[in-house]
């Protein structure tokens, strides 16, 4: 597998949106591909326990859904969504 770089925008909402490197690449590593909203990414999506509070509410399961482009060499990271629920 190819090697997975967050962009400088991705990285920038890892705290904000509350997800980690080691889950996008996990859920580009084991999830499905598909295309995203706009031509040329592609999204996955993986659900990991969470059990914690998130901006002062309980959740269960957090959804991390990165949106990505695959290059020769690497798969660059976009973006990264995060629902909790």
């Amino acid at each position: 597998m190819k090697s997975v770089r967050l962009s400088a925008h991705a990285q920038s909402y890892t705290e904000k949106r509350g997800f980690t490197l080691e889950e996008v690449i996990d859920t580009i590593q084991t999830a499905e591909w598909k295309p995203a909203e706009m031509p040329g990414r592609l999204q996955c999506r993986k659900d990991f326990y969470f059990g914690q509070i998130w901006n002062g509410k309980f959740y269960s399961t957090k959804e991390v859904r990165p949106i990505f482009v695959e290059e020769a060499t690497e798969i660059v990271v976009v973006t990264v969504y995060v629902y909790y629920f």
